[in-house]
């Protein structure tokens, strides 16, 4: 399986103390360069930072042709690691592309390209087996906490059939 990630939703995952759901879930990630340095050039954050070059399923590619890349930023808007990562997911007919942003979600779902963030990544983990409902809660209150900003909407659905599940 093919999986390639944009920052976030690695971020998110982080936060939530859940990064590792990834490597249970699909194996090894991969991620542009471009999102790497974004994970990694912080210094704010050099704990993350750290467990990012420490992580063993997360494995940094590169793109070919940047041009391309550059090209869907500019009539785009997105950022260098939203455009590397949904280039490199084209590219490699990628099986998912993890990406939380709305914008970059609307670009990637118009080129055809599946797409699951970070709720999504959790919602799998617990139709898996791998994530309790309790913990499916705990990770959401740690990514808000964190300020990680998710559809409340979303959110209150997944929460839902949560709660339908253990009545």
């Amino acid at each position: 399986m093919i999986v390639v990630s944009d920052t976030t939703p690695l971020i998110a995952l982080m936060k939530a103390s859940q990064l590792e759901l990834l490597q249970k879930l699909f194996g090894k990630i991969l991620i542009p360069q471009a999102v790497y340095q974004e994970l990694t050039s912080n210094e704010a954050f050099q704990e993350e930072a750290a467990a990012i070059r420490n992580c063993p399923f997360l494995e940094v590619v590169s793109i070919s042709d940047g041009r391309v890349v550059d090209i869907l930023r500019r009539a785009t808007g997105l950022d260098l690691g939203e455009s590397e990562a949904i280039i490199y997911a084209e590219s490699s007919s990628a099986d998912v592309l993890l990406i939380d942003e709305r914008k970059g979600r609307q670009v990637a779902i118009s080129m055809g390209l599946p797409v699951m963030g970070s709720i999504g990544v959790l919602s799998e983990a617990h139709a898996s087996g791998l994530l309790t409902a309790e913990a499916f809660r705990i990770a959401i209150e740690k990514m808000q906490d964190a300020g990680i900003r998710l559809s409340e909407r979303l959110i209150q659905s997944v929460l839902d059939g949560l709660q339908s599940e253990t009545e």
